[in-house]
């Protein structure tokens, strides 16, 4: 793996609140933070995602939510309930952008308004924490990297397992080499739903079901997988070289134009393999990420991961009518569960340690763990695995993406 352990590990012992990566260079701070004083934020997207935020953000003693926006009158009325007492509703977002008294805003919307929305909050001085993945395509990844760098605000993306004790001891453990060479990952996020909400005026089908549209989404990738393919990214150190994949819309015959299946596999440096699946038809083991070592497996669920040693048998038996071959281990056996974390860790929502250390970069003047170039990397990684699927070609990471 590549260098840095020790601060990773020092990241891992002093906290996940206090945590925020390499510093960033000193900017002036916009709004009006104080290190003593509570967050000002605002909320761009009231849905489901944003509705959840807030009602997280309504536990943690160090932000004010003091505005909120949505288009849709009960998602506003939502986030409005679960904000501070006199908080301002919204409509258009740029209205709530204009409000300097904000320090930060939360954007919480449909992934095709991610960088229009972005590059508005970074000319009103916002700090922001978007929402994954980070862009809708890749010059957008890009053009955001360009324009964070000029600003020095901080800007993190909701990869909220980036701060969870669970990756970061699994991190540990591949660099102390307990699975020994690791050739693959085996990542899977199913679902059998039909993945839609009701709608009750026809004319808001492709805004409230935007996840089924190409227009606002890049489907299961972006929406469900783009998680693994960060947590791959993370435990790498890296970013995927290139990928094929194959998609479809096989089971959800019902106007939507985006996969309800797709399988991808990304090739990283020295020949590492992940496989990324996501089907939406069946939920068997619906969230994992197995590790495969020459030493061990690791497979990562919901709040736990379990070890499961390589056998060093090699008996002989009779196999299918031939006497005298190697009797093939059927099972690894009872997993051995990776403690992590501080007791009642693993109960926690990983979302509150993201936003934990949002607050501690914005006083701090820090860099967040999962920042602009990181969601870059996510977001290119999506798109090539998308573009793959549709044109049944291999995608190449181009040295242009890094620069």
């Amino acid at each position: 793996m590549a260098a840095g352990t020790t601060s990773r590990r020092q990241f891992i012992t002093t906290g996940l609140a206090a945590a925020a990566g390499l510093s960033a260079a000193a900017y002036p701070v916009f709004g009006q933070t104080k290190t003593a004083d509570k967050i000002r934020l605002g909320i761009i997207g009231t849905g489901s995602r944003g509705a959840g935020l807030c009602t997280l953000i309504k536990e943690m003693p160090e932000i004010a939510l003091v505005a909120c926006c949505d288009i849709i009158p009960e998602n506003l009325q939502k986030g409005l309930s679960l904000a501070e007492k006199g908080a301002k509703g919204y409509t258009d977002y740029r209205k709530l952008l204009e409000d300097k008294s904000l320090d930060a805003v939360v954007i919480a919307t449909p992934l095709y308004l991610h960088y229009p929305m972005a590059i508005a909050a970074l000319q009103a001085g916002k700090h922001i924490y978007l929402e994954k993945s980070m862009t809708y395509d890749i010059p957008q990844a890009i053009d955001l990297v360009k324009k964070v760098r000029a600003t020095g605000l901080v800007f993190q993306i909701g990869y909220q397992y980036r701060y969870y004790g669970l990756y970061h001891r699994v991190k540990e453990i591949i660099q102390e080499n307990w699975l020994g060479k690791i050739t693959h990952f085996e990542c899977q996020y199913n679902r059998n739903s039909n993945w839609r909400f009701p709608v009750k005026d026809p004319k808001m089908e492709r805004a409230i079901n935007w996840r089924m549209y190409r227009e606002y989404c890049g489907g299961p990738l972006s929406e469900l997988c783009a998680h693994e393919i960060d947590v791959v990214n993370y435990l790498m150190d890296s970013h995927p070289v290139k990928v094929v994949g194959l998609g479809g819309i096989n089971y959800w015959k019902d106007g939507r134009d985006t996969y309800d299946n797709i399988r991808t596999v990304y090739d990283y440096p020295n020949g590492v393999k992940a496989s990324v699946t996501s089907v939406l038809s069946n939920a068997y083991n619906g969230y994992s990420i197995r590790i495969l070592g020459d030493k061990a497996t690791a497979e990562i669920l919901r709040d736990k991961a379990l070890i499961y040693p390589e056998t060093t048998n090699n008996k002989k038996g009779v196999v299918d009518g031939v006497t005298g071959a190697t009797l093939a281990v059927t099972t690894q056996g009872q997993g051995v569960e990776l403690k992590f974390g501080k007791p009642g860790e693993a109960s926690l929502e990983p979302t509150v340690y993201a936003l934990q250390d949002f607050v501690e970069c914005i006083k701090s003047k820090k860099e967040p763990i999962s920042n602009v170039e990181t969601g870059r990397d996510g977001s290119i990684a999506i798109h090539m695995g998308n573009a793959a699927a549709d044109k049944e070609s291999v995608q190449v990471w181009k040295p242009e993406y890094s620069a």
